[in-house]
């Protein structure tokens, strides 16, 4: 059911590198449609990651699901597979091509976490607010001190009227 308040999307996939980005492009679509464009990259980047863990460790399958629920002003992204095994935040070093994933996921979220569902496996989620942030106050060294007040309107010039018709560029083909 889809209300008001709360509005819902599922995807069920095998988690491969060329549905992945299959995914990553649903997401984009779903989140223009719900017109939250300014979450397309944050919800991409971090279901990429999600899948991308899926694909490189779920056992005993990829098999998985992705939800995106939108309830009022939050957005959570969530991706449930059969492994039951718990991931964990670490530390890549500086020259590892790999295990930044959940890093870049807590980077680019407001939170996130996971579901353990036992022999059902687990849901790793994150969220993203979907309210813009309120404006900064001004600064006492804006630019408007130096050029005038924000408020002066720019003095309005009509046009002379031509003596000729305006030139046309011809562009042979």
């Amino acid at each position: 059911m889809i209300s008001e308040a709360s509005r819902h999307c599922t995807v069920e996939l095998q988690a491969l590198p060329s549905r992945i980005g299959q995914v990553r492009r649903i997401v984009s679509a779903q989140l223009r449609y719900w017109q939250l464009d300014r979450l397309i990259d944050q919800a991409a980047l971090g279901v990429t990651e999600l899948l991308t863990n899926v694909h490189r460790h779920a056992q005993p399958d990829k098999l998985c699901t992705v939800e995106m629920e939108l309830l009022f002003d939050r957005l959570t992204v969530s991706v449930h597979d059969h492994d039951p095994r718990i991931p964990m935040l670490g530390s890549a070093g500086p020259l590892e091509t790999t295990g930044r994933g959940l890093a870049l996921i807590e980077a680019v979220s407001e939170s996130w976490g996971v579901l353990p569902k036992g022999d059902a496996g687990k849901v790793v989620w994150f969220t993203l607010p979907t309210a813009l942030p309120a404006p900064a106050a001004p600064s006492p060294y804006a630019v408007t001190a130096v050029f005038g007040a924000a408020t002066t309107p720019f003095p309005v010039v009509e046009a002379e009227p031509r003596e000729h018709a305006p030139v046309r560029a011809a562009v042979a083909t």
